[in-house]
């Protein structure tokens, strides 16, 4: 919901700071690579329930995920960088809750289903962008992407909203989980209720 208007105004941040690393030869992929071993650096310290910690990796795992993009958009883009780009940043959203319900079991109802949540936001994600491609489809209201990104509810600034407040409010972590699970539900019905608009002619796909 706030990531098109969030990326209008830090995307040009992000692509000096892209152009500054690719001026040293770093490339995208180990970008989006070092954000996510950063991201598995927070699952250990929401394990251990070191919150601050896990707070600080988060937001530079986030950080990592802007750069990856604007150092793509300088050196060239890349379908092997578009993959790894979206399949680690569901992997660390996924490990969030989950290494969160191991610091602290007793909340791993809630977080059982957050996870659950996010298949969904997930998994409607991914097909609309399946099929938009298909079809020749495009955007670039979240900025320039590899592929068709569809918005909602429950977005990327949203979701590190929710990471932030668990790790300076862990005691709310139930409360925020049900409430955000079932934000992500009412994102998943209105991706799915796009993808019958959008796809329901019955025309074939472009191969």
């Amino acid at each position: 919901m706030l990531d098109a208007r969030i990326r209008r105004a830090i995307d040009p941040w992000l692509d000096r700071f892209g152009a500054a690393l690719a001026r040293l030869g770093l490339g995208a992929n180990a970008v989006t690579v070092g954000g996510f071993a950063l991201g598995a650096g927070a699952w250990a310290a929401l394990a251990a329930a070191e919150y601050p910690l896990a707070l600080g990796l988060i937001l530079a795992n986030r950080a990592a995920d802007g750069l990856d993009g604007a150092v793509a958009r300088r050196v060239g883009m890349t379908d092997l960088g578009g993959y790894l780009d979206i399949v680690l940043d569901f992997f660390f959203y996924a490990g969030v809750p989950f290494f969160f319900a191991v610091g602290r079991p007793g909340d791993s109802l809630p977080a059982a289903f957050l996870v659950f949540s996010f298949v969904g936001t997930g998994s409607s994600f991914l097909a609309y962008a399946a099929l938009a491609a298909k079809r020749g489809l495009s955007t670039e209201a979240r900025g320039r992407k590899s592929i068709y990104y569809l918005g909602g509810l429950t977005e990327g600034a949203e979701t590190i909203l929710l990471f932030a407040l668990i790790c300076l409010r862990p005691d709310w972590f139930a409360a925020a989980a049900w409430a955000f699970g079932g934000l992500c539900w009412a994102t998943t019905a209105g991706r799915v209720a796009a993808a019958v608009a959008a796809f329901r002619d019955g025309r074939p796909a472009k191969s």
